[in-house]
């Protein structure tokens, strides 16, 4: 699902990382900016953004910002994955049926 060579640690002090996986996206911040010592991994359902994803569809776990940390991180996601497999999965197919209608 992710490699975490592409998150180096002290980088989620400066910006956050994002991604997803068949229908699971995911969002990982530092909690203090530079002075952080731990960071929060959130999860959410396709198709919306971060922002546009409702609270009640997100979960999120807090991991220490070390390599360790990281470590747990992924593991967390690969987890919650196989969990709800069947949901995230569907999110994705359902995404593909997701059309945002704007009025000029």
């Amino acid at each position: 699902m992710i490699d975490k060579r592409l998150i180096p640690v002290g980088g989620l002090k400066k910006e956050p990382f994002s991604g997803s996986h068949n229908g699971m996206r995911y969002l990982f911040t530092g909690d203090d900016g530079k002075n952080s010592t731990t960071f929060t991994v959130y999860i959410y359902p396709e198709p919306w953004c971060f922002e546009d994803t409702p609270d009640e569809e997100k979960e999120k776990a807090v991991f220490p910002l070390t390599e360790d940390g990281m470590d747990q991180a992924i593991g967390w996601l690969h987890e919650r994955f196989e969990a709800e497999r069947a949901k995230w999965l569907s999110a994705s197919k359902e995404s593909m049926h997701t059309v945002n209608f704007t009025k000029f």
